[in-house]
């Protein structure tokens, strides 16, 4: 991968953490809002309800924000782009498509086979 790409990914990766850093700022004040107008009971179960659903949304983002931190840690030592598998270069359509991702196509379909024999 030559530096113009790394700087490509360097800059979706920083993009993407930006706006999940911003959701999670108004979702918290967002739920702030909605435990105050929490009034009437069936509100208030309407309200819980939707609280955790996004509990679980932000715990997905959660995680995805500690893989782009990861990604951009490889991206500063020079690993971004290599399979931890393989040790092959990942394509740039699969860094396209997941920039998170720290496997090759192959690595990752023979992965998830053994996952599917292991059930």
């Amino acid at each position: 991968m030559n530096k113009s790409q790394v700087e490509y990914f360097r800059i979706v990766l920083n993009q993407r953490f930006d706006e999940l850093t911003r959701h999670a700022i108004h979702a918290m004040s967002e739920s702030v809002s909605d435990s105050i107008q929490a009034i009437e009971f069936t509100d208030r179960a309407s309200i819980e309800s939707n609280q955790a659903l996004k509990y679980k949304i932000r715990s997905r983002e959660s995680r995805l924000v500690r893989k782009i931190q990861a990604a951009l840690n490889r991206i500063g030592n020079d690993t971004y782009g290599i399979c931890e598998s393989c040790a092959e270069d990942i394509s740039i359509n699969r860094l396209d498509a997941r920039p998170v991702t720290t496997k090759c196509i192959h690595c990752k379909e023979e992965e998830e086979r053994q996952e599917l024999l292991a059930q």
